[in-house]
């Protein structure tokens, strides 16, 4: 017991000694100075208090996308070609993020998306026995359009599809169109026997 009396009463007197209060604080100093050249640095690189305003990108091409974020020293990222839209330019830039008006730092990456260059292709599904509105139905759905020019045949079933049409032309189940392509029907005209 006396044993650790005695190294409890040495430890309080280097504590109090000037030995340690001089360690102490030089060890306080130096965690300051880290603390602070730290926060130096990482304002520094991370560009703090730095803001570029997100350009508006929409409709322009890769060329013009290009050119505008190199002003601006960003750069991008192309991640994906959305559905095709007719009301912006083929190739051109549909959606962005960050949106147009948003504050980031020098080189940050702008994600787009582009306009493909057209409708992507579908497959004319196989309509032959389905009724007049089975038909534009269907189509409707997997994105074609239904024509007026409705071609009559002679056969049994009244407004029963005996075939399709683009262009004038007779198309093949299977073929592949474009979406918004307009399809024409080729219809019975139930004076068949």
């Amino acid at each position: 017991m006396s044993n650790f009396s005695e190294n409890l009463k040495g430890l309080f007197q280097f504590i109090k000694s000037k030995t340690f209060v001089k360690n102490i604080g030089i060890a306080i100093v130096l965690l300051l100075v880290f603390v602070f050249t730290l926060q130096w640095w990482l304002g520094v690189t991370t560009n703090h208090n730095q803001k570029i305003q997100v350009p508006n990108l929409h409709k322009m091409s890769l060329a013009e996308v290009t050119q505008k974020l190199d002003e601006l020293n960003l750069d991008f990222v192309v991640i994906d070609s959305a559905n095709y839209n007719p009301e912006y330019p083929k190739k051109s830039i549909i959606e962005q993020d960050p949106e147009a008006g948003d504050f980031v730092k020098e080189k940050r990456k702008i994600y787009l998306t582009l306009n493909p260059s057209k409708y992507r292709d579908v497959v004319v599904p196989d309509l032959n026995g389905r009724t007049r509105r089975q038909a534009t139905t269907h189509l409707r759905s997997i994105g074609f359009k239904v024509g007026k020019n409705v071609t009559w045949v002679h056969d049994i079933g009244k407004d029963v599809v005996r075939g399709l049409k683009h262009n004038g032309k007779k198309i093949e189940p299977g073929t592949k169109l474009p979406k918004q392509t307009t399809i024409d029907l080729i219809l019975g005209d139930g004076n068949g026997y």
